[in-house]
């Protein structure tokens, strides 16, 4: 089982049941946003164009292996390889208390479903009171998410520019990362999101977990 991750996911739909399903969320979380004092909504323009290399869906199993990531470096532990399904577990506890904090854009978020929008807030929102938002209300910053990204970026062994941007090359090289590479699902997965807050950023769509 797996999760999509699309930025202007409205873009090339043209069954009409999907695209009424699909607006009718994204409008739901525009309501709820506002109630909340957010203004956004989903741009008409076409979504900026995404990396060939970033994949479209990531299984739930590999998420867990960067919020592990994420949560050793928040917690102030060392951050090694995670070899498979029993390092997770070895390490679950600290990935609960951390998200416990409901502070982490990366952490508190569903697996299945939901938003990041490209708003600058600084917590994640629990939007409980609007059943009509996916993931259970809980909606990330595309920027909150990207800075996240960059905190986990030196553990990984990827080099980011000064100014915090990824460049080309390092782009190119963690897009063709080795199966077999020490954190070649975090980095994977890292890029993936990366990819998709850039073209949140960017182009002002939200990334839909779908």
């Amino acid at each position: 089982m797996g999760v999509a991750i699309s930025v202007g996911v409205l873009s090339g739909v043209t069954d009409a049941a999907e695209r009424a399903a699909l607006s009718g969320g994204l409008e739901a979380l525009r309501v709820a946003l506002a109630a909340e004092g957010i203004t956004w909504s989903e741009p008409e323009t076409p979504p900026v164009p995404r990396d060939s290399h970033a994949l479209g869906s990531l299984s739930y199993s590999m998420l867990a292996y960067l919020r592990r990531v994420l949560a050793l470096i928040e917690a102030g532990r060392e951050v090694t390889p995670a070899r498979g399904p029993a390092e997770l577990d070895r390490d679950r506890q600290v990935v609960d208390d951390e998200t416990m904090m409901f502070s982490s854009h990366l952490l508190c978020h569903s697996d299945s479903a939901g938003y990041y929008v490209p708003v600058d807030f600084p917590d994640p929102l629990f939007l409980n009171d609007h059943p009509g938002v996916a993931g259970g209300g809980m909606v990330g910053s595309s920027q909150g998410l990207r800075a996240e990204l960059r905190r986990c970026a030196p553990a990984l062994g990827i080099t980011l520019a000064a100014d915090g941007s990824l460049p080309a090359d390092e782009a190119h090289r963690i897009g063709h990362v080795d199966d077999d590479a020490d954190y070649a699902i975090e980095i994977t997965v890292w890029f993936t999101l990366w990819d998709a807050c850039r073209a949140s950023v960017e182009g002002g769509h939200a990334i839909v977990f779908h």
